[in-house]
């Protein structure tokens, strides 16, 4: 049996724990919340280490991908050290791959997205997914002035995004990772921002606590595209009129999980060293696995807002 154990900044209420067969082979994930602890974290994967399949590294990214380059998190890197004997991941593999096959997926089978308006709350977090939406033709909002540095400057060019990326991320990387993203209990308080935004996407797309925490009460009509989803956030979600979720990592025991646990997935059942695995191999696997968006339906779609008619 194969245990892929996500040790995440997050907050603990949002934990859970799966059982399922993969080609196969019986294999648990969990995810583990340690409330915004770095120490915590790090001292959980070091107990850890050696007993696992694979770590993911949760709440935190390692690396942000922009125009052909990467760049590392210093906070990130400290959590990865603390694993020596188990492979750590932060799921950037499948942000690059899985998140641009779920866009094509959608545009294919469920909606075309070409001129379908996308707010996007932050397209460098993952830039798979903001690169396969301009490459689909979709009228995208990349948010990621507004709702990162709380200006009223919407990105609506991919080239954009990608010249701020190269001229902001050596400098952000290397601040404290909890300046940049909700941790710990900060991932159940709300700020919102720019409803007009919201009101206005016929899809609202990116990293689910983020559109969450920034998200009016009412998004009616809409279509969430996104990641890591709890049944509580399935709730939310009926209740606020979203009429469609699609999720780019597949339902697993009522849960979405993150795509750091579906990376280490990969890089458990490959047997294989993270760093050995190239874009190739993650798409060669994704078609063994066979996963596919996860969808759901709430309700009839709404008019959408008006803002930039």
């Amino acid at each position: 049996m194969k245990r892929i154990v996500s040790v995440s900044l997050g907050s603990s209420r949002r934990n859970s724990k799966a059982a399922v067969t993969i080609l196969d082979e019986e294999v648990t994930v969990e995810r583990i919340g340690t409330d915004g602890s770095m120490e915590r974290a790090i001292a959980l994967i070091r107990e850890l280490d050696g007993q696992v399949d694979a770590f993911g590294m949760g709440g935190i990214d390692m690396y942000l991908h922009a125009g052909g380059r990467r760049y590392a998190f210093r906070d990130a890197r400290r959590i990865a050290a603390a694993a020596t004997r188990s492979p750590i991941v932060d799921g950037s593999g499948l942000k690059n791959t899985l998140e641009r096959r779920a866009v094509e997926w959608v545009d294919r089978h469920l909606m075309p997205l070409r001129g379908k308006r996308v707010l996007m709350t932050a397209g460098v977090d993952r830039f798979g997914m903001a690169e396969a939406l301009d490459a689909v033709g979709a009228d995208v909002v990349y948010g990621d002035v507004m709702f990162g540095l709380g200006m009223s400057i919407p990105i609506r060019r991919i080239e954009t995004l990608q010249m701020a990326a190269r001229v902001l991320l050596p400098v952000i990387t290397q601040l404290p990772f909890t300046w940049l993203y909700p941790t710990g209990s900060k991932q159940e308080s709300y700020q919102p921002r720019f409803e007009e935004y919201y009101q206005w996407a016929d899809v609202i797309a990116g990293d689910w606590l983020y559109i969450r925490r920034h998200a009016p009460d009412r998004l009616p009509g809409k279509t969430i595209l996104t990641n890591t989803v709890t049944p509580a956030d399935v709730e939310w979600m009926k209740q606020a009129g979203v009429a469609t979720l699609v999720t780019t990592t597949p339902n697993l025991c009522g849960r979405s999980f993150g795509t750091n646990v579906m990376e280490g997935l990969i890089v458990a059942m490959a047997g294989r060293k993270p760093e050995e695995l190239r874009p190739a191999d993650y798409e060669e696997w994704l078609d063994r696995i066979g996963f596919t968006p996860r969808v759901e339906h709430f309700s009839a779609a709404s008019p959408r807002g008006a803002v930039g008619d």
